[in-house]
This record gives structure tokens, sequence and C-alpha cells, in this order.
């Protein structure tokens, strides 16, 4: 158990390590999916595999489940936080998508990538970036993807990684760094850290802010 001091919100960690259970990376078991969506809509956190490494995540419209992310993670409330949509439709329901945008989009997803766009009101605060903007992933994961659908919106995206900053690529090491922290961990194997490439269309032409996993070669000048 974790108090956050007078006025502040309190925390309540799991009493033990989140258990880990198995999940087929390409053809997700409807039980465990079902698991995993109970776990996010009781307010827990969810460690997951993406389509780049495993990400941390929970429901994007709890702000208690948002705050254990940032204080599990041990990082700043500035700190920009990413979130998984299942599908075009569904990003539009949360940013402002362009046509020039909307091209891209269609060429890269699903994938490796996060895109920067403006927010619409739907997106919570906690979530905007500076410039009202927001990190948007449909990643290339059907586990990611089934877990959306199922829950029903969006689920936030942060790399499963230690307050020093260092990636975890098993569920065995998520397990025993950051299990106190978590209800539930996915494990589909290993995965590389290998970080998403991260594309800004919030202005007039393409910006490729981080060049990752995903191939850029057609959006730099």
């Amino acid at each position: 158990v974790s108090f956050g001091g007078p006025g502040k919100l309190l925390v309540v960690w799991p009493m033990a390590a989140a258990p880990i259970v198995e999940i087929d990376p390409q053809h997700p078991q409807p039980r465990v999916v079902e698991r995993a969506v109970s776990a996010l809509s009781s307010g827990g956190l969810l460690a997951y595999p993406t389509d780049t490494y495993y990400g941390i995540g929970c429901d994007l419209f709890d702000k208690r489940a948002i705050e254990r992310i940032y204080l599990l993670k041990g990082l700043p409330r500035t700190h920009e936080l990413s979130f998984v949509c299942q599908d075009l439709a569904e990003i539009s329901r949360y940013a402002i998508v362009d046509n020039a945008a909307y091209r891209v989009l269609r060429r890269k997803v699903p994938g490796p990538y996060t895109f920067i766009l403006p927010a619409t009101r739907l997106v919570p605060d906690l979530v905007l970036r500076r410039q009202k903007t927001v990190g948007i992933r449909i990643p290339d994961s059907p586990v990611a993807l089934e877990i959306v659908k199922k829950l029903g919106h969006p689920l936030i995206s942060t790399s499963a990684a230690t307050p020093e900053g260092e990636v975890l690529v098993d569920a065995r090491d998520i397990k025993d760094r950051l299990g106190h922290g978590l209800d539930l961990i996915l494990d589909s194997g290993v995965k590389p850290n290998e970080p998403s490439s991260v594309i800004d269309l919030s202005g007039p032409e393409p910006i490729v802010i981080r060049q990752g996993k995903g191939d850029v070669s057609d959006l730099v000048g």
C-alpha cells in the first residue's frame, strides 16, 4: 500500500506480484482476453505484448489507473503517454485527421508507429500533450487490438520499463521488477527492445520525431 500524503491520491498496489498468463500472440485465446479486460475494467494495470515491446496499459478513462502507471514507472506527470486504438474509425473519435494524415495512416497501420495528432475533446487531460495533441498507435498485434476491441475504448500504451529506464523484454522480468504494481501479465515470449517510430502528423507535413522499428523512408524528404 502506498499513501500519497495529505490531499494527494491514495494508491493501493495489489497485495502480491501479478500472475503471468500465457497468450498466443497471433491467435489470442478469448478467455485470456476476457481476463485482461476484466482486470482493466476494475481499474487494473496490465502488461501486454505489442509489435514493438511489452507495454503497460490501463483503461484510457480511468484516472486513478493512469496515476498508478506514473507512480510505478517513476515518471513525471509531464511525461507523455500514448494509447492504442483498434482501427482508423476509432482514431477519428479521439484525433482530428485531415486528408494528408489519413493517407499516411492508411499506409502505415497496423504497424510499429506512434502518430501525433491534434486531439478531440474526448481525450482525457492526463494524456494530452503540450500542444493539445495525442500519441496514438494501431499496433500490428492481435493481442493488443483484441483487448481494445473487447474493452470498448482505447488502452494506454507505455513501455514496460523500470523507473531507471530499463526496458523489460520478457514476462518473468516484468513480474520480478514491476509485478508488485501490476494486476496481470500476458506472456507471449521474449519481445526485443524495439521502440516504435514516432511520426508527427499535427502539421502540414509529416515529421519523423523518432526512427524506430517501422520504415519511415517514404516520409523523409
